[in-house]
């Protein structure tokens, strides 16, 4: 592993309004599926060669959280979106970077900036590349989501040691009635209870930021608690 920067940053809140936000950046080079499980535990996300974590002095409103694979048992309603996306097919290889990718891409944020207020530019390949190509070593892949042969979702994930973690998730919504997310979810959880891995990391649960406050609908889940340096014990609860 070789650590290129480190540093903090001040910024507006990309999940609360009204609200600051000091978040750690680490940019590594040649991460290790081992170091990059490391920091995932403590709280980490990834992007490309960029790991960071939220770390506000006076909030704490960002907690990590993990599916409990072991224990999940899919309802009704998950194996109606199963079974309604029997003819979607879907491939994973390592991660990469088409025109496809990235007019997906774009039309997805396009619609989130309609419908939920999201804050909205068109990306560039370079932006693209660097947040979800670069710097995904022998763990980091996307999963390509077909109807017939026509790319309609892509979701990037690490595959670790014990688990799971989800990266970021785009569709097509034109397919918005297959459920898409909470498809590419429940196929991340039977891939990790084939492969025995026990969580599904799914980076930070906000009570009041209606983009992330879905992920407490899967349970049983665990959060981690505090904000455990790279050499200290964690724990999840």
């Amino acid at each position: 592993m070789n650590l290129l920067k480190e540093f903090l940053l001040d910024d507006t809140c990309s999940y609360l309004e009204n609200k600051k936000q000091t978040t750690h950046y680490k940019i590594i080079d040649n991460c290790s599926a081992d170091s990059c499980q490391n920091l995932i535990e403590r709280g980490y996300r990834r992007f490309g060669k960029m790991y960071f974590r939220p770390i506000c002095a006076t909030c704490a409103e960002c907690q990590s959280i993990k599916i409990d694979v072991n224990n999940f048992t899919f309802t009704k309603s998950a194996k109606r979106v199963l079974k309604k996306a029997k003819n979607i097919r879907t491939h994973i290889q390592t991660p990469t970077m088409t025109q496809e990718h990235l007019d997906l891409f774009d039309k997805y944020h396009q619609y989130m900036h309609k419908k939920k207020s999201w804050n909205y530019s068109k990306t560039t390949a370079e932006h693209y590349f660097n947040s979800f190509v670069s710097g995904h070593s022998d763990f980091g892949y996307e999963v390509l989501y077909y109807y017939e042969e026509k790319l309609i979702a892509v979701d990037l994930i690490d595959i670790l040691a014990d688990g799971v973690s989800s990266i970021y998730f785009y569709y097509d919504p034109d397919y918005a009635d297959y459920s898409l997310g909470r498809l590419s979810l429940y196929h991340q959880i039977k891939f990790a209870k084939s492969s025995n891995k026990a969580w599904i990391y799914l980076g930070y649960y906000v009570e009041e930021c209606p983009s992330l406050s879905y992920k407490s609908q899967y349970k049983p889940y665990l959060t981690l608690q505090g904000r455990p340096h790279e050499h200290e014990a964690f724990k999840w609860y």
